[in-house]
């Protein structure tokens, strides 16, 4: 039996310099661990103009946002606050993550569907309901000697991946992880060749803070096989809870 390729130090390089990007993205003043609260309002309400000014000040920058709601189907706004001096930016001790590995980097097919195509995706705080979310095509791909076709949601532009497998809740994160996948909008319509680099796969905004409304993996993305690539866990000083 031959043995594994070995990691070519270029790769391994690589992703060490991705992995200290996404760390300083995640403490920045908007990052992932800044975020303190989301609030939303009544559909079809506007955000009191005090609300946006009283919430903000010092360290803290105020955004807004908008949804759907699930009840009404009307737009509902909301605002979120971003302190830049967060107590989980404080306690933060960077992501566990696996070694990299090339065996972990696997090719793939992505097929586009219909322009209008939408995939429902339960998420995280929406206790079981599910919102459509659109996905240009589909993502032909082996693992562990399995096929699969796997929906990846147009992200602002950027396919986006969201996977289970059996490392989440003992390993990785419970609710599954994202992978970016490097095809652009203006490929969306053309079909060829993708790489799925589960190295660097990642722990979805919610794992950081529990203001954010994650998409959790659809039957479709639930990886049979125990995925142990990419990042694991977010560490923080003892005591703290997040």
């Amino acid at each position: 039996m031959s043995l594994p390729a070995p990691a070519s130090p270029t790769a391994v390089n690589e992703l060490a310099e991705w992995r200290r990007s996404r760390d300083e993205a995640l403490v920045a003043p908007q990052g992932n661990l800044a975020l303190v609260e989301t609030r939303w309002y009544d559909p079809d309400t506007e955000i009191p103009a005090s609300d946006l000014t009283d919430a903000a000040g010092g360290s803290v920058t105020v955004t807004t946002l908008e949804r759907t709601d699930l009840d009404t189907g009307l737009p509902q706004r909301g605002l979120r606050r971003w302190d830049a001096d967060s107590p989980a930016i404080s306690a933060f001790d960077g992501v566990a993550a696996y070694g990299y590995d090339p065996e972990w980097v696997i090719d793939g097919q992505y097929v586009p569907g219909h322009d209008d195509r939408t995939v429902s995706f339960e998420h995280l705080r929406d206790n079981g309901r599910t919102r459509e979310l659109a996905v240009p095509g589909e993502i032909l791909t082996t693992i562990g000697g399995t096929e699969y076709r796997l929906n990846a949601f147009d992200d602002g532009g950027v396919l986006l991946l969201v996977f289970g497998d059996p490392t989440n809740g003992a390993e990785t994160y419970a609710s599954g992880r994202f992978l970016f996948v490097d095809r652009s909008a203006d490929e969306f319509g053309t079909g060829g060749a993708v790489t799925l680099d589960f190295n660097r796969a990642f722990v979805p905004p919610c794992g950081f803070s529990d203001q954010y409304n994650c998409p959790l993996p659809p039957a479709s993305n639930r990886i049979a096989v125990p995925v142990r690539a990419g990042e694991q866990l977010p560490r923080f000083a003892a005591g703290f809870e997040h």
